[in-house]
């Protein structure tokens, strides 16, 4: 039985507590699930036949900006170009994005991570001024259009506003840099505290501070930055490591890595992400570990700028929280940088199931891989969801189980199917908050999204 005001979903298989279960109902109210039941005991609901539920996934790092340069940096621009002269196409794109662009740009990566099963993101977010550095009246204008545009495709986003203060150590201001500068840690803070108050508490919509790197930000502009996300509880994220260059010039100003100086400095702690960490040592790992900070890759940008393959049998042979992120929109598709995490060590191991820890269990890597997609980027963000169970959110997705990359699966090995080798066009329903957003692959607001960008694209680049 159920009462009016509740949603039932009917799918062939949820999934829950680690495994398939088949004939069981799920049972959402007010954007969070109730219960799950068997489904004889349910009259009435939305059947989803030959459709498996699974639990939205989160993505943790994102600068959906970036979406404009997909396909636009392939090609060759110096002798040896790298992650730096990449960097100087970025800002370049950055620069010419008024806010009506930016939210042009964002929407338009937002349907796409709706499309492929992403109900939350964290936006790493540091366009603040306008193209000549100088502050809009609502320091907050270009971060607000950020959030309305992943609320307006329907997905839930942290904005982790991003402190940006030099172009680097001993560097001259990089006039490319002009609109993520904020001069001081007061300023910054300021605004970062009004953002966070506007918001409140928000279901769809919350703040985190996110120092951009040590390269970018100062130790003592740095400390009050972390401070502040401690006291208020926010997420803190931050660029960690992930280039040699990086940490040559910390180690230069320092006399420190990054994590050793973050580590020594008492910054670290169970509210602090470092996005990539690639660049860490295995005898750094440990106490790196002890502090409780977690790890967010991004396999699929990593590679795509040459930046390294992250440790990560490392930090979780040290039990640290790993999460995913489509960082630079080269690709988005979370579970594809989940399987890349593995594939990633296989090519420098020359050998398979680097990740797996018990034999003979089929779907052991694939959960794994799975919480690293889910539940690991909903605690990184801060966020409950990630999981299918009575009071959590009601954020979910479905996968068409006779869709060509996954059909033939049972119970046992369909996780890795989804995991390892499904098509982001097996995903055909998502939910969030109990809202379904995509409708058997469809967004509402799809066509206007996708002609608004390429209407911004001709605008750019034409």
């Amino acid at each position: 039985m159920t009462h009016s005001s509740e949603q039932v979903w009917l799918p062939d298989l949820i999934f829950t507590g680690g495994t398939f279960v088949a004939e069981t109902a799920l049972v959402c109210s007010e954007g969070k699930i109730v219960r799950l039941c068997p489904a004889a005991e349910i009259s009435g609901g939305m059947r989803l036949n030959n459709r498996a539920i699974l639990p939205g996934l989160v993505n943790g790092h994102s600068h959906a900006f970036q979406r404009v340069i997909r396909g636009r940096t392939e090609y060759k621009t110096h002798n040896t170009d790298s992650f730096w002269t990449w960097r100087e196409q970025m800002y370049a794109a950055a620069n010419r994005l008024t806010p009506e662009d930016l939210y042009a740009a964002s929407r338009m990566a937002f349907l796409e991570m709706s499309l492929s099963g992403i109900t939350a993101v964290g936006e790493f977010h540091y366009i603040h001024n306008a193209a000549d550095g100088s502050p809009y009246s609502d320091p907050n204008l270009l971060a607000k259009q950020v959030i309305k545009a992943a609320n307006d495709v329907g997905i839930r986003i942290a904005l982790l506003r991003v402190a940006y203060a030099r172009a680097g150590f001993q560097k001259e201001p990089n006039a490319l840099q002009a609109r993520f500068i904020e001069n001081s840690a007061e300023v910054y803070l300021k605004n970062v505290e009004s953002l966070s108050v506007e918001l409140g508490n928000g279901e769809m919509a919350w703040a985190g501070v996110a120092p951009h790197s040590i390269r970018a930000v100062q130790l003592d502009f740095l400390k009050p930055v972390i401070e502040f996300g401690n006291n208020h509880q926010l997420p803190i994220h931050m660029h960690v490591a992930e280039q040699p260059a990086e940490v040559a010039a910390c180690i230069e100003e320092y006399r420190r890595t990054p994590v050793a100086l973050l580590e020594t400095e008492g910054l670290l702690s169970n509210r602090f992400t470092a996005v990539h960490a690639i660049h860490v040592t295995p005898k750094a790992i440990p106490a790196f570990a002890a502090t409780g900070a977690m790890v967010c890759a991004c396999p699929t940008t990593e590679r795509n700028l040459g930046d390294g393959v992250i440790p990560v049998d490392a930090y979780l042979q040290n039990r640290m929280t790993v999460s995913l992120g489509t960082d630079s929109q080269a690709q988005i598709d979370l579970l594809e940088d989940a399987r890349e995490l593995e594939y990633h060590l296989r090519l420098q191991r020359i050998e398979r199931n680097v990740l797996a820890t018990d034999e003979g269990d089929r779907s052991s890597l694939a959960r794994l891989l799975f919480e690293c997609a889910t539940i690991n980027g909903a605690k990184s963000i801060r966020h409950e969801s990630g999981n299918l169970a009575p009071g959590a959110p009601a954020d979910f997705f479905t996968v068409d189980l006779g869709e060509p990359s996954i059909a033939g699966a049972n119970n046992e090995t369909l996780l890795a199917n989804i995991v390892f080798a499904s098509s982001r066009s097996a995903v055909r329903d998502v939910v969030v908050a109990g809202k379904q957003i995509i409708n058997d692959g469809q967004h509402p607001d799809h066509n206007e999204i996708v002609q608004d960008f390429k209407d911004l694209q001709n605008r750019l680049w034409n």
